[in-house]
């Protein structure tokens, strides 16, 4: 019998998180590991407890930031790290699992949060239409090995 690696059960469950967004432009799902252990899992969307923006704008979604972003919405890497603070869970050494490679903004909260490795599905810089994929250039400088997942 040939069983999956668990990179590969932690990226489809990353990319099955993705599905619960209620994110009208893009879905992207994102786990936490640390060995052969879930320690937080995160999608984008809003805060907990404030609106959906597929029911309020099923058309539309949330209104647009200057850089053309989401003006409500917290990342998948974002949700899954500050579920993991909220409750008291260390993430020095953990490797996280995403669908989409991360943004600039969340490759910094990823690397302050002590993640030692970053595995994404697809590039963020060939989704919004940039030159580089800035996130993952800054962890890589910085230590924090990250790659394209391999299927």
């Amino acid at each position: 019998m040939n069983k999956p690696s668990f990179g590969h059960i932690f990226m489809n469950l990353a990319a099955d998180l993705a599905k619960r967004s209620h994110c009208v432009k893009a879905q992207v799902g994102a786990v936490l590991a640390k060995d052969t252990r879930i320690i937080s899992i995160g999608y984008n969307g809003p805060p907990s407890g404030t609106h959906n923006c597929d029911e309020e704008w099923p058309e539309t979604g949330c209104a647009r930031d200057s850089k053309g972003s989401c003006s409500l919405a917290l990342h998948a890497e974002e949700n899954a790290i500050l579920y993991a603070v909220k409750n008291g869970t260390r993430l020095d050494g953990a490797t996280l699992y995403t669908t989409l490679s991360p943004c600039l903004a969340c490759a910094r909260l990823i690397y302050s949060a002590g993640v030692k490795q970053v595995y994404y599905r697809y590039s963020y810089a060939e989704y919004k239409g940039l030159a580089s994929d800035e996130g993952v250039d800054f962890l890589n400088r910085f230590g924090v090995a990250t790659e394209k997942f391999v299927e």
